[in-house]
């Protein structure tokens, strides 16, 4: 009897895809070459790094700064932390948990953004998007009701300096992925 192995998830220093969806199944945007930092049960933290991004519409367009990723199995955001020479600016997507395949790790955006500047200011973005897609594609009472939420749970993250906010996070993350690419560069020889 043949007995298929389970399929592995993503090791550090493996490049995945990104995919973003809206709620109507649509792609929404797909970042090429994230590498992975770090994997567990329920999360995920790579690093994009002047990255292929593609819109829904095929524009194509290149990432300026290293940012760090953030996804959750049990959260409905997600966290990219922007490194730019005026400080870390965070940008936070209300989305669904992800789910990782063998094509790409990929989610539901739904609209709202948290954007935090390196001053600590928050601002919620595109509340309006989300209202008008939220009638167009009707979100179910239970997905507001979470997202809600999930708006209050990331807000206290922010406040508290919890998770990806934390003191030495980028710092600690950053650090691995120039140690990994260092490593790259020396297999290569």
């Amino acid at each position: 009897m043949i007995v298929d192995k389970p399929s592995r998830g993503p090791r550090e220093g493996d490049v995945i895809t990104i995919k973003s969806y809206k709620h109507d199944g649509s792609l929404h945007r797909t970042w090429r070459d994230t590498m992975v930092l770090k994997t567990s049960e329920n999360a995920i933290i790579g690093l994009n790094d002047h990255t292929l991004v593609t819109e829904d519409n095929g524009r194509r367009w290149v990432t300026r700064e290293p940012a760090i990723v953030y996804f959750h199995k049990k959260y409905w955001f997600n966290i990219i932390a922007m490194i730019r020479d005026n400080g870390v600016s965070y940008y936070c997507n209300l989305a669904s948990p992800y789910s990782l395949d063998k094509e790409a790790l990929k989610y539901i955006d739904y609209d709202l953004d948290v954007k935090v500047f390196p001053d600590g200011e928050k601002h919620l973005l595109d509340a309006d998007e989300y209202a008008a897609h939220s009638k167009k594609w009707h979100y179910p009472k239970e997905v507001d009701q979470i997202l809600k939420a999930h708006v209050k749970i990331l807000v206290d993250w922010i406040n508290e300096g919890k998770g990806p906010f934390s003191k030495g996070y980028v710092d600690v993350w950053y650090s691995r992925y120039q140690y990994l690419m260092q490593q790259r560069l020396n297999d290569r020889r």
